[in-house]
């Protein structure tokens, strides 16, 4: 059934023209109710709040199930820390040689230049430490960080995350990528984001441009449900595309958002259709507070099953799960027998 875009009490559209980053600016536009300000403000206290213009359209007031509202409005759940969950559930502390860089695998690394995001996932395993602030690199810290690639031939990826790489300059970030693919060892570049979804419009002529590299680079799109595949965002990623750009497709596993087969059908359905090819679907990371997005692992397996012969191999992630103390990601199936009928 075809969406159609929510309204206000009225009856008019909301009127969101800017990033809305308080509880009060998302009571304002309709999409946080007034009982719900409280627990709302004491989450803010703690945790950033993002939501841009392109996600608030997307987001139905009148339904308390949506899944749009549930992946960025601030919940008092939120406050809630589960003796399991971490500050940093992947350790990217231990494995940090210099700052802004994550050597966790032997050929690849990240590069974590900014920790601003356009938007802010309620259930982020960075949570603790991305915000408004940036945590921007320093000139000096990002030639420490360029330099430790330089001098680590076993690294031939370079992964640009943080925080949201796309919200940086295109100059910046075209001055960053070609650093790094100027490097012999590097033969891969990859960047993970949630811009072309979340903030389709920052996907600029000249931000494409930027991306034009001289070695095989791929973007990773953060998205967990089909209604983030916009008209607007499949213009971004035809940008993209068109510069050269390999599109992969990244979605976590989250309770009320697409724990159904139908929803991950219809989300990896939608990546393709936008030129998407789905790529990793993670199980939650067990960041504080974030344990009402949690799905059982063998629930996740039982969706994947639901879906294989429904869905063609291309819209066929890998469901991935990431080990504890930073031993990176590992697959979780599901198992198949050959031999069955």
């Amino acid at each position: 059934m075809p969406y159609t875009p929510p309204t206000m009490p009225d009856g008019t559209p909301p009127r969101v023209t800017r990033t809305l980053t308080s509880p009060r600016a998302l009571q304002a536009a309709g999409l946080l109710p007034a009982a719900a300000l409280p627990g709302a403000e004491a989450v803010a206290a703690r945790y950033s709040i993002a939501v841009t213009p392109a996600v608030a359209a997307l987001i139905d007031p009148a339904d308390p199930a949506d899944p749009i509202a549930r992946q960025y409005i601030p919940d008092a759940a939120e406050l809630l820390t589960a003796p399991h969950e971490l500050d940093d559930p992947t350790a990217d502390g231990p494995f940090t040689p210099v700052k802004g860089v994550v050597h966790r695998y032997p050929d690849r690394a990240l590069l974590k230049p900014l920790l601003a995001c356009p938007v802010y996932c309620r259930f982020c395993f960075r949570r603790e430490a991305v915000g408004p602030d940036g945590g921007l690199l320093t000139e000096p810290e990002l030639e420490a960080a360029l330099d430790w690639f330089a001098a680590t031939p076993a690294v031939r990826e370079a992964i640009l995350t943080g925080g949201d790489p796309l919200m940086l300059s295109p100059r910046r970030l075209a001055a960053m990528l070609g650093r790094l693919a100027a490097l012999p060892q590097i033969e891969i570049l990859r960047i993970h984001s949630r811009v072309p979804v979340a903030a389709p419009g920052l996907v600029t002529p000249a931000l494409a441009a930027a991306l034009e590299t001289a070695k095989p680079l791929y973007l990773c799109v953060h998205a967990n449900h089909a209604r983030e595949f916009t008209a607007e965002a499949a213009g971004a990623l035809a940008r993209l595309a068109r510069a050269g750009v390999v599109l992969l497709g990244q979605s976590v596993l989250l309770r009320g958002v697409n724990d159904s087969a139908e929803a991950l059908e219809a989300l990896f359905r939608a990546m393709l259709r936008a030129r998407v090819k789905p790529y990793y679907l993670h199980q939650l990371d067990p960041a504080p507070g974030t344990a009402r997005f949690a799905v059982p692992v063998e629930e996740g397996r039982a969706l994947l099953r639901a879906l294989r012969g429904r869905v063609t191999g291309l819209a066929w992630p890998t469901y991935v799960q990431e080990r504890p103390a930073g031993g990176g990601k590992v697959p979780l199936g599901p198992e198949w027998d050959a031999k069955a009928g």
